[in-house]
């Protein structure tokens, strides 16, 4: 069954505010906006001053051009006085069995190199047994439902203390929420930004120090697995196209090995 989508307080100041903000996040003029949506700089500056209220279809052409997240395209609906046009249907519906099915194949298929699904805050909503390997031995509150993959990784109880590059690792971590912080509200997300950046850090009393010598072409994240250094190297893919706010927040997260080493270590037959 599908849920209803409530529109946040703050949403209603106006869907002219709103736009105009959007608009300034994404660095774009009224003339500039007015072209990519086949309109007027006039009636650009006439909706954001509350002088003439947009129709449904101005609203979301104006948000597609802006790039608003769907979630938030409900919100300037629902500000500009009308219905939210995207639903946000929970994981476990069955009209979502398609979906599920999908993405536990695609996980699957993976094996036995690490792959996982999370929602827009990082809730772990599907994993393959390579993330069950390396979540071996930590503490077992992190583990209780729902997982969250940034408290996992960053937690003094979690894996932080086995990542050989913990620092940098943990501000391409920060950086990732902050550029998602910058281009969405969402509360949630900010309450477990705030969390996790008040973490102390592993023992030792400082950030643990770099490694060198792995994967040149992109950052990736060296763990120590029973007594084994593994390094991966992350990828992050999301839907296309989606038409539901639940489907839209959703990213595939996958661990590429990023040496021969770990290819191995991970394809070696279980004892």
């Amino acid at each position: 069954m599908t849920t209803a989508v409530v529109a946040p307080p703050e949403t209603r100041t106006g869907v002219g505010a709103l736009l105009r903000t959007w608009r300034d996040r994404r660095r774009i003029s009224q003339l500039e906006l007015a072209l990519r949506a086949d309109s007027s700089a006039r009636h650009i500056s006439f909706i954001e001053t509350g002088r003439s209220r947009p129709s449904q279809d101005m609203v979301l052409r104006l948000a597609e051009h802006l790039d608003v997240p769907m979630r938030e395209r409900n919100a300037l609906l629902i500000a500009a006085g009308y219905a939210p046009t995207f639903p946000e249907t929970p994981l476990d519906d069955p009209s979502m069995d398609a979906l599920r099915s999908g993405m536990e194949r695609l996980l699957t298929g993976y094996e036995p190199f690490p792959a996982l699904v999370v929602d827009g805050v990082y809730n772990v909503q599907a994993a393959n047994r390579g993330i069950s390997m390396l979540l071996e031995g930590i503490a077992p509150s992190l583990l209780r439902p729902p997982l969250n993959a940034m408290r996992i990784t960053m937690h003094p109880d979690g894996l932080a203390p086995r990542i050989r590059n913990y620092r940098e690792w943990r501000s391409h971590l920060m950086h990732q929420m902050e550029r998602q912080l910058a281009l969405a509200r969402s509360a949630p997300l900010r309450a477990l930004y705030d969390e996790v950046t008040g973490y102390p850090l592993p023992p030792g009393g400082r950030e643990r120090a770099s490694v060198a010598g792995h994967a040149p072409f992109a950052l990736p994240m060296v763990i120590e697995h029973d007594g084994t250094v593994l390094s991966f190297i992350s990828t992050i893919a999301t839907f296309n196209t989606p038409m539901d706010v639940t489907v839209s927040e959703l990213a595939v997260e996958t661990f590429l090995p990023a040496d021969p080493e770990t290819v191995a270590y991970l394809r070696k037959p279980a004892p």
